[in-house]
């Protein structure tokens, strides 16, 4: 797809375009960056719908689904401010957008404004000017901004991919195979809830290596065949995933040269 062209505005100083924002979008996503934005001094105008009062806004950043984003930038050809996203996939030459701000945190939609605060937010910009927008705009709201080029959006998105909705979909699994040694759904989850933030924070200040454990890596084979006979028994469907996940973990232990 060829590149689009980004919008043409007026301002001069970057600083200026985190004066007004207009929010396209009120999903979840959309509504806590209406928040946030409130609370860091800046005013937002509109009711998250295109109209007039985008036009008149320094920065309109659109919080809708990716399949959108084009479309709705389109429209705002020619608004003076700047015009961005705040998705992490799409690429910004493909949206037509001066910038793109993407918070790298998982939304409900109830959070408060303090959301952003202390988060990574990736940051691109089609101009140098553009980039200091996000980069400006991530700062203000509390978040550390981190540059990410277009041709590394996939991975990048991969990632995040992985290491949030992968996780739910892991845990989702933990807690239907607990359900069949007789733990109810909100129990598995009270008991899991403090292995799981032990390994998370274990994994973050030493690595994946080191924060490995289990009888995989400890090369417990016996062990590890009698968890494949009991999720085959009781959770059949879930015997694809059991399998992948012992083979990738035999060979992080591997790299690793742990005792688990």
């Amino acid at each position: 797809m060829p590149g689009r062209e980004p919008m043409s505005h007026t301002l001069e100083s970057p600083r200026r375009a985190v004066a007004t924002a207009a929010v396209v979008g009120r999903g979840r996503l959309g509504r806590v960056t209406t928040r946030a934005l409130g609370a860091a001094g800046v005013r937002v105008i509109g009711d998250g719908a295109r109209g007039s009062s985008i036009e008149r806004a320094d920065v309109v950043l659109l919080c809708v689904p990716d399949a959108e984003i084009a479309g709705v930038a389109a429209t705002l050809r020619g608004t003076d401010g700047w015009v961005g996203h705040m998705s992490g996939a799409t690429r910004l030459a493909d949206a037509g957008v001066d910038f793109g701000l993407h918070p790298l945190q998982t939304f409900l939609g109830t959070e408060g404004p303090e959301a952003f605060h202390g988060i990574g937010c990736a940051v691109a910009g089609r101009s140098p000017a553009a980039l200091e927008v996000a980069r400006a705009l991530a700062t203000r709201l509390g978040a550390h901004p981190f540059p990410l080029d277009d041709d590394q959006r996939a991975a990048y998105h991969a990632a995040a991919s992985i290491a949030s909705n992968f996780t739910v979909t892991l845990l989702a699994a933990a807690e239907q195979v607990a359900a069949s040694a007789g733990i109810e759904p909100s129990e598995a989850r009270s008991v899991l809830t403090p292995l799981v933030r032990s390994t998370v924070e274990n994994w973050a200040a030493h690595g994946p290596e080191s924060a490995l454990t289990g009888p995989v890596a400890r090369g417990d084979a016996e062990t590890v065949a009698r968890q494949r006979e009991a999720v085959a028994s009781h959770a059949p469907e879930l015997i694809a995933l059991f399998d992948a996940l012992s083979a990738s973990t035999r060979d992080l232990a591997r790299r690793g040269g742990g005792s688990g």
